[in-house]
This record gives C-alpha cells, structure tokens and sequence, in this order.
C-alpha cells in the first residue's frame, strides 16, 4: 500500500473514530452485508469503451452506524465491490491482442465477447435518516473512495478481422489476398496497470431493516456513481467512470 493511500485511509478512519467518540453518539451498530451487484461502465467516450452493459459480481463487506440523533447516524462502510461492464458483438480488438504488422492507428474490428472486471475496496461515508422501529426504514448517500484491488478483460469467441464495424471491409493477407481465417479470442487478461488505482464518486442507497434475535436483518438496495476517470490513457481510451446498483442483505448488532 503506498503513502497516498494510507493518508487517505487515515483520514476516513478518523473521520469515522470522531463520530462514534463524540458525546452525541448514543448507539453504535455494527454489521455484515452482501449482494448482487450490477456495474457497468459509462461513457463511451472512446471507441474501445463505448458499447458496454451491465454485468453481475459480487459485493460484501462491514459497516458501522453512530447514531448521534433519534433520526440522523453517520454510516461508514468498507465493501468489496465488483464493477466493469460486458459486450457482444463487432467491436475494436484492443491492442495488446493485434499481432498482424499494421500501419500506426490502424483499428481492427472482430465479432467476440469482452466482459471487463474491475475489483475495488470501497470506502464510503454516508448521513442516514432512518424512521419507524419494527420496522425500521433508512436513506443515506455520502462520498466514496475506492482503490482497486485487480482488473482484467475476459474475452472469448472466433472470428475474423475487419476494418469496419460493420464487418463489410476484412483484413486481406497476399499474395491471395483471402480474408484472415477466424483466430479465436478465449483469453485471460490482466489491465490493472492500465486502470487508475483510486475512483471517487458517491454512494447511498435504502432499505429496511427487522429485529431479529439479538440483532436487525438488513435488505435493501446500495449505489455508486463515480465521477473520476478509470483509465490511465484517456487519449487512447476515452474518458469513462463505472457506478453500480447492489441489492444487498446484511446482519447488524446494536453494541451501546
């Protein structure tokens, strides 16, 4: 973990310390959640990450309410939280897969499937309002950093090379010059160093919770909307954020 990082935990941490140390703070919850996430990547700005949908991953993590009025807490959460996106379909083969000698810029279309993955620490920190006992309801949003733990594309599929989306123009190899036979693209491959570390945006969500036993089940929805840039080079990549809806469940203790 570099020195940025540890700053910026350190500040989130004591952020959360503060609430639940104040005088105001008259009941502290903690709990566990988990769910299905649906991500997806947003924007389009360049041709490599326009054409995205959402796809499904996981989502768990721990979170802790202090709750500093009969109405109002502050929320702070560390989640792990799947994102990225899916496509299938004529699309651009992206770079590191082009192994024909090709003029500089030159972009070749294939018929294949690409499910991006993006795996993040999410931290947010968010007000709540909650309302009503048994049940208990809430709403909350806030901020959120994220810093990412790995990242990768799945691809699979056969198919040919083209100089156009719409499959009119294929690559021709002399001296016959026949169309490129389908090559497959099943593969495994790893973007972390082209994906930046840390994303920023706001979070929430709503639900409602029950007693029972010595604790509350939680279900409910949770969002991300990030307003930072995911990739590195935006010139070759385009300018484009990720964001998430997760139906989630969880379990939550009242410890004061």
């Amino acid at each position: 973990m570099d020195r940025e990082m540890k700053q910026i935990l350190a500040f989130f941490l004591a952020v959360f310390l503060l609430a639940g140390g104040t005088a105001l703070a008259n009941q502290i919850q903690v709990g566990v959640q988990g769910g299905l996430s649906m991500p997806n990547i947003r924007g389009g700005t360049g041709i490599y990450s326009e054409g995205f949908q959402s796809r499904t991953g996981p989502f768990f993590g721990i979170f802790a309410d202090y709750q500093f009025e009969s109405h109002f807490s502050l929320r702070a959460e560390i989640n792990y939280a799947s994102h990225g996106g899916k496509k299938d379909g004529m699309q651009p083969v992206p770079l590191e897969m082009l192994t024909l000698p090709l003029p500089p810029g030159t972009i070749l279309y294939a018929d294949f499937y690409t499910e991006a993955i993006l795996n993040y620490l999410e931290i947010p920190v968010l007000l709540e309002l909650s309302w009503g006992k048994k049940p208990r309801f809430y709403i909350n949003a806030g901020p959120y950093l994220s810093f990412l733990l790995n990242a990768k594309t799945v691809t699979s599929g056969m198919s040919s090379f083209y100089y156009d989306k719409g499959g009119a123009f294929p690559v021709l190899l002399p001296p016959d010059y026949q169309p490129i036979p389908p090559v497959s693209f099943d593969a495994n491959t790893d973007i972390k160093e082209k994906i930046n570390d840390i994303n920023a945006g706001v979070a929430g969500g709503a639900g409602v919770s029950f007693p029972v036993g010595p604790g509350d089940i939680v279900a409910g929805f949770h969002f991300s909307w990030g307003m930072t840039n995911i990739q590195k080079n935006s010139a070759v990549y385009g300018e484009d954020q990720t964001g998430a809806i997760v139906f989630i469940f969880g379990y939550s203790l009242w410890l004061k």
